[in-house]
């Protein structure tokens, strides 16, 4: 089972991808590593976007998606944009999204003790946590 983890940060979506099998968890490293919405007042951008997003999933056959969840308000809380972001995964055709809070993370994190791999970027590692938590906690 291939499993999406994403971190959504201002306009783009962080993407890693990690996989379990009979050897145990392992990234698996792809060429996109980020899809970035621009300007998203324009309809006509949040529909590229929603068609890359598609793809993405479709040509690396994604079975789920894991989003690290953000707060909704207080101080960390999430930009309007981020959730309009959230919304585009959560209508995928054909892919199971799940949200995470980031406690749920880091409780999965420190149960299983998964490496972060050095195949991928600093930036990718909430990512990649959130795609194992999800893959742990199935």
């Amino acid at each position: 089972m291939k499993i999406c983890g994403i971190e959504i940060k201002g306009s783009e979506a962080i993407l890693a991808v990690a996989s379990l099998d009979d050897q145990g968890l392992t990234h698996v490293a792809l060429a996109a590593k980020k899809i970035a919405l621009d300007d998203d007042d324009e309809a006509a951008n949040v529909k590229v976007f929603a068609a890359q997003v598609a793809s993405f999933v479709r040509e690396n056959s994604i079975d789920r998606i894991a989003i690290k969840k953000r707060s909704k308000k207080g101080e960390f809380a999430g930009g309007p944009t981020t959730f309009k972001i959230e919304g585009v995964f959560q209508l995928l055709e054909n892919c199971e999204v799940v949200l995470l809070s980031p406690q749920t993370i880091n409780a999965q994190h420190k149960k299983f003790d998964f490496e972060l791999p050095g195949t991928l970027n600093k930036y990718q590692h909430e990512a990649y946590k959130a795609a194992c938590s999800a893959l742990m906690k199935k």
